[in-house]
């Protein structure tokens, strides 16, 4: 824990661990949250405050992907080529992660999340029922080179990866809501695990710190994932909008500032 962090600031830090846990066991996009409030403390490079946040992340992956499993069953005949592809896919954008400018990749996928807000909200029965687009192979197939390139973003970048599942368990493969956020759990699980593959050895990790964020990241993680079973599809759309519209502000701010 770095020692400049009064209570004050280590309480903030908690409370951010906590909303971005809620937020990536809902529909992702918890980083939004995290990784900003990391990136304030004290002393910290932006290097630790990424591997910090993939700490804490998977501690609240973990808890909420066992509560989707129990509780709705994913489909791990999706999720599992899909987690593979992506644990892969997060080391290596981890290791491209100091060799390609984010000025690149950031206007790109602010017009992708545009035009996946737009799609989403004039198609309101999208995501309500499962209907499944191939079978097979194809479909799994699909999964697994979602997979390696979400994992990669995931890697490279970050921001709104368990959104960017979400869109494409959905939009791609023809997954409902709910059962696209219980399997994006899986694969954000592997992203993060791939991600500190590379980090760890590095010793980039700030342990105490990403400990404290984990443990409110994981509470988070609990609540969200209970939440979302409870209320169903309807609810994950919902505050999928919300996330989405917050990652366009973010990342359109980053653009024009």
């Amino acid at each position: 824990m770095p020692p400049d962090l009064d209570l004050l600031a280590v309480g903030l830090l908690v409370l951010a661990g906590f909303t971005a846990g809620w937020i990536d066991a809902v529909v992702g996009g918890g980083g939004l949250v995290q990784l900003p409030a990391l990136l304030l403390v004290p002393g910290i490079t932006p290097v630790q405050a990424l591997a910090t946040n993939k700490l804490a992340g998977i501690m609240g992956t973990s808890v909420s992907a066992l509560t989707y499993y129990r509780r709705v069953g994913p489909d791990l005949r999706t999720a599992a080529p899909m987690a593979a592809t992506a644990l892969l896919g997060a080391v290596g954008g981890a290791a491209l992660a100091s060799r390609i400018p984010e000025d690149l990749f950031t206007p790109i996928i602010l017009v992708v999340l545009v035009a996946v807000a737009a799609w989403t909200i004039l198609r309101p029965r999208v995501g309500a029922h499962t209907d499944l687009r191939w079978a097979g192979r194809r479909h799994h197939g699909a999964a697994a080179l979602l997979g390696v390139t979400i994992g990669t973003y995931d890697g490279l970048l970050g921001p709104g990866t368990g959104t960017f599942l979400v869109i494409s368990l959905v939009g791609v493969l023809g997954y409902a809501f709910l059962p696209a956020s219980a399997i994006a759990k899986i694969v954000n699980f592997a992203t993060n695990a791939g991600a500190l593959i590379f980090f760890i050895p590095y010793g980039a990790v700030l342990w105490g710190l990403g400990l404290v964020v984990g443990v409110a990241n994981l509470a988070g993680g609990y609540v969200g994932a209970r939440m979302a079973v409870a209320k169903g599809s309807g609810f994950v759309r919902v505050v999928f909008i919300v996330v989405v519209g917050a990652l366009i502000v973010r990342l359109g701010w980053d653009v024009l500032v």
